[in-house]
């Protein structure tokens, strides 16, 4: 990622995967798509809102197949989501690995910081 940090690229992907008929942009997981399920959310409102997301945490890249990191977005109604994203440059495409709306327990109000223990 050296032209661009990964926010800009995923905000961009997000952007031209709401373009795209066939949403090439963004690929989900199994892991993904079932935690989508979980939260009775869909797809749409989750990508849209990757169109305005914050990294809050940058994942090292040791032992992982690629760049990942977990990104704060809001949906329409200012719900707060966590999404953790790969980042496949090469393929020039984001991969949802799971989604989640954060807790009170694990999280300070911000959402961006979590709870020491």
């Amino acid at each position: 990622m050296a032209e661009k940090t990964k926010q800009e690229f995923i905000r961009e992907k997000a952007h031209q995967n709401q373009d795209d008929p066939e949403g090439a942009k963004i690929l989900w997981s199994r892991h993904g798509t079932t935690e989508l399920a979980n939260e009775g959310w869909t797809r749409i409102p989750v990508e849209t809102a990757l169109q305005e997301c914050e990294v809050i945490e940058d994942y090292p890249e040791v032992h992982r197949p690629l760049p990942d990191c977990l990104v704060l977005a809001y949906f329409d109604d200012k719900k707060p989501l966590h999404v953790v994203i790969a980042i496949d440059e090469q393929n020039d495409r984001l991969i949802i690995v799971t989604v989640y709306q954060p807790n009170s327990e694990e999280w300070n109000d911000d959402w961006r910081t979590r709870k020491t223990k």
